[in-house]
């Protein structure tokens, strides 16, 4: 009798690659297009190969000009296309950011529900690659704050790949958030991997003591964190958020009344970003369940270092979270 069928070990590069590659192989509205997708195959090496099998029609490169081919992409959806945009880093997003608030975002509303704007933008966030301050940028909090669009932060190679999949189905804006630290990062990829749901969060690692939410290259520094608490018997509850748009509350909340204590882990910076929006949820709708208060865990507001130990210094890591943890059960029961 033969077990069940085994997944295959591929880095979170390739299953973007692959989602891509299925979705331009199985629907004609499919396109991809950005900076250096196509010869060069990617800054990133994503798109790798995909010009010669699917020809430049499909696989188009586009010069150095952010607001120009993110408006092409949104007329292009608008004309019954399914363009998928590639932003080569979230700070160059900000040059199109007009495009995505002002029209992509708006357009549906602004036409009294005739026009939806089934658009995917993908970028790679966050620092840890030694790109300096100007391309380092963890800005998907900033873009969870603007109504119309959706936000997406996968943080496993199975996310990566069923969450491109389910976009492409939407038929609204949706934003998908890469941290360029997780591109060489391996990891199973079933055998039924399919689409992947993009409204809610997921445990990936249940606890009874506190519960630590986080989403993207902090996922797999927070469950080595709760590894290491329970070697001293402290049990942490790992909660991917992998939404940022909408936030999944019910998930969020369930936790918060099962541990009753909370971290917040986040490479944005700590004022006004996602972990200060999480924190206010949770007092809004959990303050009797918390048997202390909500702490943040977020980089320093600081333009990010180039020098790689300044860089990881300002990144939450690890270590940082064991400590806030060790700290918030001890010193408070």
């Amino acid at each position: 009798m033969s077990g069940p069928a085994q997944g295959r070990t591929i880095t979170y590069r390739e299953a973007v690659r692959e989602a891509m590659r299925e979705a331009l192989r199985d629907d004609p509205r499919v396109f991809l297009m950005g900076e250096d997708v196509g010869h060069y195959g990617g800054c990133f090496a994503v798109s790798r190969g995909l010009l010669a099998e699917f020809g430049p029609e499909r696989i188009r490169d586009t010069p150095l000009a952010e607001v120009a081919f993110v408006g092409a992409g949104i007329g292009a959806a608008l004309g019954g296309m399914r363009p998928i945009v590639e932003i080569m880093t979230v700070n160059f997003s900000l040059l199109a950011l007009d495009q995505i608030m002002n029209t992509a975002a708006t357009l549906l509303h602004m036409s009294g529900g005739q026009f939806n704007v089934p658009l995917v933008i993908r970028m790679a966030t966050g620092g840890g690659k030694q790109l300096a301050a100007q391309h380092s940028h963890s800005l998907e909090g900033w873009y969870a704050h603007i109504p119309g669009i959706k936000v997406l932060t996968p943080a496993t190679v199975e996310d990566a790949h069923g969450m491109l999949g389910t976009a492409l189905r939407d038929p609204d804006p949706v934003l998908i958030f890469e941290n360029q630290t997780l591109y060489n990062m391996e990891g199973e990829l079933p055998p039924d991997a399919g689409l992947v749901d993009i409204t809610t969060a997921k445990v990936r690692r249940a606890g009874n003591d506190v519960s630590i939410f986080t989403y993207g290259a902090s996922l797999q520094k927070s469950l080595d964190a709760a590894e290491s608490l329970s070697e001293d018997g402290i049990s942490a509850e790992v909660v991917d958020l992998r939404v940022l748009r909408p936030l999944d509350d019910a998930t969020i909340m369930a936790s918060v009344a099962k541990t009753h204590r909370v971290l917040i882990v986040d490479e944005g910076w700590r004022s006004g970003g996602i972990a200060a929006e999480i924190s206010a949820r949770v007092m809004e709708q959990k303050f009797y369940e918390l048997d202390q208060p909500v702490r943040r865990l977020c980089s320093a507001e600081v333009p990010l270092p180039y020098a790689k130990q300044l860089e990881q210094a300002a990144l939450p890591q690890a270590e940082g979270i064991v400590a806030a943890v060790a700290e918030m059960v001890r010193r408070h029961g």
